[in-house]
């Protein structure tokens, strides 16, 4: 944090509104913030993870029925945003649990949802000058 900016108290609604906007449509939070160097990486980063993750036909989570974790693996999943619907709903992807590569397809697409969250606490931290 630099000398001179203080980070903002309370509840600011302009930052809210950056972080739901860059979990809905990942690194856009960063492009409205004018860095554009860290949404590029961060948007390659994001697509190979989500493309190996549906080439290797891995698993989207959802939520099963008396299966509790599944909320949680859902969640994560769900955290990268628009993407997740496009692919659950829009193109009815689902993964193939019989491919060789399902595993670790699945282990990609949960991390792409995972790093977009973090994403978005760094879309934060920057919002509120908390972070250069």
């Amino acid at each position: 944090m630099s000398g001179d900016r203080e980070p903002e108290a309370g509840v600011p609604w302009r930052a809210v509104g950056l972080c739901a906007l860059a979990w809905l449509v990942p690194v856009s939070g960063h492009l409205l913030l004018r860095r554009r160097g860290r949404a590029l990486v961060f948007a390659a980063v994001l697509l190979t993870a989500v493309l190996v993750g549906v080439s290797l036909e891995g698993n989207l989570h959802r939520i099963l029925p008396g299966q509790p974790l599944t909320v949680l693996f859902t969640l994560g999943s769900m955290g990268i945003g628009a993407p997740y619907f496009v692919l659950r709903w829009g193109m009815g992807y689902v993964g193939v649990p019989e491919a060789p590569g399902y595993e670790y397809g699945t282990v990609f697409l949960l991390s792409a949802g995972l790093m977009n969250l973090l994403l978005v606490l760094d879309v934060l931290d920057i919002a509120r000058g908390r972070k250069d």
